[in-house]
């Protein structure tokens, strides 16, 4: 999840909880970022410390996409609140409200459209009950005026 408009920019489903699942949803947020000619310099990732998040393939990934690693201190929920936050409204919103479903095909199109929805059409209070994309959108149409200010 983007800290600053809230969209969800990597996911992945699976079974089970190894390195490739967190790596091909950091390889999506990369990508989702990339093909928007989004500057990533300045990429900062936080997580947990899951084992797959201090894995050396994650670890190498980070390093050669040039992200800063940042981990939550040990037993301190509140240092991943806003992940907390949103496993639970995914939990609230989409697995009890629509499930069950009858295996994991059936899940993965599901969170598919969830996060469909929740980047394109869910209000968030905190952004200005606004979508996540459309947080964006607003965010780099007005970037060269911010630009041009501070230039002044």
């Amino acid at each position: 999840m983007d800290v600053f408009s809230r969209r969800i920019v990597g996911w992945q489903l699976s079974t089970t909880m190894h390195t490739e699942l967190a790596l091909d949803a950091l390889e999506m947020g990369i990508w989702t970022r990339q093909r928007a000619s989004r500057d990533l310099s300045q990429l900062v990732h936080h997580s947990d410390r899951g084992v797959q998040y201090r894995a050396v393939r994650y670890t190498d990934r980070l390093a050669e996409a040039e992200a800063v690693a940042s981990v939550g201190s040990k037993g301190d929920s509140y240092d991943n609140a806003m992940a907390e936050a949103l496993n639970s409204l995914f939990k609230a919103e989409l697995i009890r409200n629509r499930g069950p479903w009858r295996g994991i095909d059936d899940l993965e199109i599901a969170v598919a459209e969830y996060i469909d929805w929740y980047n394109h059409r869910r209000l968030h209070g905190e952004i200005g009950h606004i979508p996540p994309v459309e947080a964006e959108t607003n965010f780099y149409s007005n970037l060269p005026a911010i630009r041009e200010m501070e230039r002044v």
